[in-house]
C-alpha cells in the first residue's frame, strides 16, 4: 500500500527539478501523476519512464504555461480525460532571477510574478473545482525560504513568494469546509538547476560548479550543504498525504537551518 493510493494529482513544473522528483515519488507511493511543463521533450520522457515502471496508468505529461489560463482549461480537460477527475495539486513551476531592485526592468518583474504568483493563483483556480468534486484533496504550493524573510537581489521572486504564502493561508480558510488542505513548502537551496543557473551552461565544469556550490552553503547553511530535490519532494508529500490530515494553512521550511541564522561555524 502506497500513501498515495487511488490519488490523481497534477504537478506543475515536473518535467525536472523538484517537481520531477516529486513525480516519481508520488507514482511510485501509488499516485497517478499529471506532469505540466512547457519542457515537453523532458515531461514526456519522464512520463513515458514512469509508465514503464510503474504501469500505462501511472503518468501523463500535458503542455502547461501556469501563466496562460486557458493551459490550465486543457491541463484539467486532459487529467480528467485520461483519469476521471484531480484530488491533488502541487503547484510547482517557479523561475528565479538575479538582479537589485532598482536595477530590474518591469518586464522582468512581471515575468517572475506571472509564473510565481500568476501561476500558483490560477492553479488554485482551475483545479480546486475538480478537487471539491472529488470529495476534498489538498493543494501544496511551492513557497521559499524567502517567503518568510528577504534576501538581496532576488526583490522579484521573494515579493511573488510572499504572495504565495498569503494565497496559501487565504486558500486554506476558504476550503476547509469543502475538506481540502492547502499548505506550502518553503525550501531553502535547493540543488537544481533553477538555484544553479551553471549547472545549465555546456562550457561549464562540473566539477567546479559543484564545489563552488558545496562550499558557499558549507558556510551559510547550519546543516552544511544544500538541499536535495528529493527532500523536498518527501515534505510535499507528507502535505498530500493523510499523514498530514489535520494541517492547513501552514508554512512548513525545508532549510538545513538557514531560516534559524547564519552558522558561525
Amino acid at each position: 500500500m502506497g500513501k498515495l493510493d487511488g490519488r490523481t494529482v497534477l504537478i506543475s513544473g515536473a518535467a525536472r527539478g523538484q517537481g520531477e522528483q516529486e513525480a516519481r515519488l508520488f507514482v511510485a507511493e501509488g499516485a497517478r501523476v499529471v506532469i505540466g511543463d512547457v519542457l515537453d521533450e523532458q515531461g514526456e520522457a519522464l512520463a513515458g519512464e514512469l509508465r514503464e515502471k510503474h504501469g500505462k496508468d501511472a503518468a501523463r505529461f500535458v503542455h502547461l504555461d501556469v501563466g496562460v489560463e486557458d493551459e490550465w482549461r486543457a491541463a484539467v480537460a486532459a487529467a480528467k480525460d485520461a483519469y476521471g477527475g484531480i484530488d491533488g495539486l502541487v503547484n510547482n513551476a517557479g523561475i528565479l532571477r538575479f538582479n537589485e531592485l532598482v536595477s530590474t526592468p518591469l518586464e522582468e518583474f512581471q515575468q517572475v510574478v506571472r509564473v510565481n504568483q500568476i501561476g500558483a493563483f490560477l492553479g488554485i483556480k482551475h483545479v480546486v473545482p475538480e478537487i471539491e468534486a472529488a470529495g476534498g484533496g489538498t493543494v501544496v504550493n511551492t513557497a521559499s525560504y524567502t517567503g518568510l524573510t528577504g534576501m538581496a537581489f532576488v526583490g522579484a521572486y521573494a515579493a511573488t513568494k510572499h504572495a504565495v504564502l498569503g494565497l496559501t493561508r487565504v486558500a486554506a480558510m476558504e476550503l476547509a469546509a469543502k475538506n481540502i488542505r492547502v499548505n506550502a513548502v518553503c525550501p531553502g537551496a535547493v540543488d537544481t538547476a533553477m538555484t544553479n543557473p551553471a549547472a545549465l551552461d555546456p562550457d561549464a565544469d562540473p566539477e567546479e560548479t559543484a564545489a563552488a556550490v558545496a562550499e558557499l552553503y558549507r558556510k551559510l547553511v547550519p546543516m552544511g550543504r544544500i538541499g536535495r530535490p528529493q527532500e523536498v519532494a518527501a515534505l510535499a508529500l507528507f502535505l498530500t498525504s493523510d499523514d498530514s490530515s489535520y494541517i492547513t494553512g501552514q508554512p512548513f521550511v525545508i532549510d538545513g537551518g538557514w531560516l534559524a541564522g547564519v552558522s558561525p561555524f
